[in-house]
């Protein structure tokens, strides 16, 4: 096996058109910690974008994050 390769270095909940991840959470409040798996996601996937989405949020416009990945914040 190459040295950068995983067999099982992860399982992302949803691949969307092979560009963005979906990672899906049902807390009460996002972690740091929730923040920091999505973004290890990206970089060992190569992706660019993942959306954080807690569905124990009020309301689901506050339950979502965007995590990117090597792209400027805007």
């Amino acid at each position: 096996m190459p040295k950068n390769q995983f067999d099982e270095g992860f399982r992302a909940d949803i691949v969307v058109n092979d560009l963005v991840i979906l990672e899906l959470k049902s807390v009460e409040n996002i972690a740091p910690v929730h923040r920091k798996q999505l973004q290890t996601y990206l970089r060992l996937s190569g992706k660019k974008l993942g959306l954080l989405l807690n569905f124990g949020a009020p309301l689901m416009r506050d339950g979502i994050v965007r995590v990117v990945n090597n792209l400027p914040e805007s």
